[in-house]
């Protein structure tokens, strides 16, 4: 059966196209034209946009539901962010007990086989424990380690192929041999709540790592030593083209101006936009404690207790779109090109544009990006 998708806003390369999607049962975009051929059922999103769907790289959770839970758990959340876009989705784990961090790999592989799982979920996104102490953020130091290579090579040895990509501090990391191991299987290692500098970051990318995890949070910058300067990892971004950088682009972590001028050195082709959400994300909670992190909800994002630092997000997919456009100043194909096209690009996924050949994740939304449908693998979405 064939599948066509008519609309005037369809979202193709960076620019608008009136015209036609077509898609097959098996979930596999055959074309995207102006021409008319034939089909079986036709819907008719004209004056809506139609884009890639959403994918979203880092994620703790959703709905007071938490990604390091249950597989059930896992499901209500992702089944959550698919109703605001998000079509793939990398369940995210913070600082934890080894052992904790273990059981959440097995508990991911069993919801990526839940029937009543709705979007992909694309692998498992570890954010610790070889983190920096220093930059821990909302993470929990009590946690956080350097590298131990008996515990990271037993785990990727036995689910490796669950682990989609894993966050570290480079500074930690003796002659890159974490970084190493961890390119070296498939899986994409970024520099994340780190003190690094320059040079370290220089070791870290000659041994692989593409990718900086929530820049500006929690990232190291130019620091002084004897009256001598030295680069942090925000500087090292800048100077490395082809590094990747992450943001959250939720209009509380990083104001309007910075994100510009992320753009105005990086380039739209080197940013990912992610939502760092917490299990919070969709509720009416506003304090609590997780991981033994004490927090507080106020002025739309998510605080430690004390108000030193922000905690995480409680932004979805929609959101981060909405402050590109409005906040930000960037065009809708450009938004969406940050959260579809370059994830894609880095995690290597058979999706995130819409051309014949790609997955048919597809997401239907309004001027305002409230989310109208959602098909995922070509399926329509029930949510």
């Amino acid at each position: 059966m064939i599948t066509r998708l008519k609309s005037d806003k369809l979202i193709v390369g960076e620019a608008l196209f009136s015209g036609y999607v077509y898609f097959e049962d098996r979930g596999v975009i055959t074309a995207v034209t102006s021409a008319v051929l034939p089909y079986d059922v036709e819907y008719d999103y004209t004056g809506y946009y139609v884009a890639p769907g959403f994918i979203d790289i880092h994620a703790h959770g959703g709905a007071g539901y938490e990604f390091l839970g249950s597989a059930e758990d896992i499901v209500q959340a992702a089944n959550f962010h698919l109703s605001h876009g998000t079509t793939s989705i990398c369940p995210t784990i913070s600082a934890a007990p080894f052992e904790v961090m273990e059981k959440s790999v097995v508990e991911v592989k069993k919801a990526m086989a839940d029937i009543t799982l709705e979007p992909n979920i694309i692998g498992l996104h570890l954010e610790g424990p070889y983190l920096s102490a220093e930059q821990c953020g909302a993470q929990c130091p009590d946690f956080i380690t350097a590298p131990i290579p008996e515990q990271y090579e037993k785990l990727i040895n036995e689910a490796g192929n669950v682990i989609a990509r894993w966050t570290y501090a480079p500074e930690n990391d003796v002659n890159g041999r974490f970084c190493k191991y961890l390119t070296e299987h498939g899986i994409v290692a970024s520099a994340g709540h780190t003190n690094a500098t320059y040079e370290d970051m220089q070791w870290a990318t000659e041994n692989g790592c593409g990718l900086v995890t929530h820049l500006y949070s929690c990232t190291s910058t130019v620091t002084r030593k004897f009256g001598f300067r030295k680069l942090g990892v925000i500087e090292s971004a800048y100077m490395n083209d082809d590094l990747y950088v992450e943001i959250i682009a939720d209009g509380r972590h990083l104001p309007p101006e910075l994100i510009r001028l992320i753009l105005k050195i990086k380039g739209k082709d080197r940013i990912v936009l992610c939502t760092d959400s917490l299990a919070l994300t969709g509720t009416n909670v506003t304090e609590g404690v997780t991981l033994n992190t004490a927090f507080i909800i106020e002025d739309g994002v998510c605080k430690l207790r004390d108000r030193s630092a922000f905690a995480g997000s409680i932004a979805t997919s929609d959101c981060l779109i909405r402050v590109m456009t409005r906040e930000v100043g960037v065009d809708m194909a450009t938004a969406v090109k940050m959260i579809t096209k370059v994830p894609a690009e880095i995690l290597g996924l058979n999706k995130g544009t819409l051309e014949a050949g790609k997955d048919a994740d597809i997401v239907v939304f309004d001027n305002d990006v409230k989310i109208r449908e959602v098909f995922v693998c070509g399926n329509k979405c029930r949510w």
